[in-house]
């Protein structure tokens, strides 16, 4: 995710910097993307679990001294041996102008103290999953969509992805299509899953806001789906503030209650961060 709104860099006073240093993992892959967007894996530190869709703070140290973290999804699944990220790239970014030329073999500072809202465990049972994300919010979901639980879970799973640019779309439509390859997960996903990426600037096979798409009903026309129901349907949103704002509308409109960790409902949505 990128340089969330609510998270903000650690005050821990300079004399305590080093106190990072056991929260430290090592790079061990980065692929950049386009000149906007990279995803990077580290190592995993023993004592982490995590549910799929959670996120953690990570960050690097400051020219003050002072650790700078930002909350950031994971994209890898909770059984894989590694953590993986995806992120934007701020040229001003406190964080990611810095981060975006991290190295394997470098470090990076990361909390083991995973919290989210897009978690199973936040949702009444239902049939059907939607996945709804905007750049880089995509990545809960690309864990979420690698772990078995997810197609035990419902009988469909609909990833609605938009981007400004065809390009951006690259690092979800490659994870997507490996699913039904993947030695784990790959028969459990067999047709489950549905994928419906669309462009607000480029020309695509389809375009225009996830929101639009919704209420006029096309994304259910070009899937062969019928309309989004509380009885059947959970959703979880992951994007800009805007996004999740219009998403809340559009959903409830659609009859579902948003829900949390401590109170299951029929949609969730990721406060932590704009992405």
């Amino acid at each position: 995710m990128s340089e969330p709104a609510s998270a903000i860099p650690a005050d821990t006073p300079p004399a305590a910097a080093h106190k990072a240093l056991p929260d430290a993992q090592t790079v061990t892959s980065v692929r950049h993307w386009t000149d906007r967007l990279f995803s990077f894996r580290v190592t995993r530190p023993r004592s982490l679990r995590f549910r799929s869709g959670e996120f953690v703070m990570i960050g690097l140290m400051g020219d003050n001294g002072k650790p700078l973290l930002r909350a950031y999804s994971i994209a890898s699944p909770a059984w894989d041996e590694e953590l993986e990220f995806y992120s934007i790239k701020v040229p001003d970014g406190p964080l990611t102008s810095k981060l975006q030329h991290i190295q394997p073999g470098d470090e990076i500072i990361l909390r083991p103290k995973p919290v989210g809202t897009l978690v199973h465990d936040a949702l009444l049972p239902g049939t059907r999953l939607w996945l709804f994300a905007t750049g880089t919010g995509i990545a809960p979901f690309a864990s979420l969509m690698r772990d078995p639980e997810t197609y035990e879970r419902y009988d469909q799973i609909i990833m609605m992805h938009a981007c400004r640019e065809a390009a951006e779309l690259e690092y979800g439509r490659e994870l997507i299509e490996s699913l039904p390859e993947d030695p784990l997960i790959g028969e459990m996903v067999g047709d489950k899953l549905k994928y419906y990426p669309t462009t607000t600037q480029d020309d695509f096979a389809h375009k225009g806001r996830i929101t639009d798409n919704l209420t006029s009903g096309k994304v259910f026309a070009d899937l062969g789906l019928p309309p989004i129901t509380p009885g059947a349907d959970r959703g979880m949103v992951c994007g800009s503030l805007g996004f999740n704002t219009d998403m809340k509308a559009v959903l409830e409109g659609f009859g579902l209650r948003e829900g949390a960790n401590s109170d299951p409902a029929e949609y969730v949505v990721e406060k932590a961060f704009v992405g």
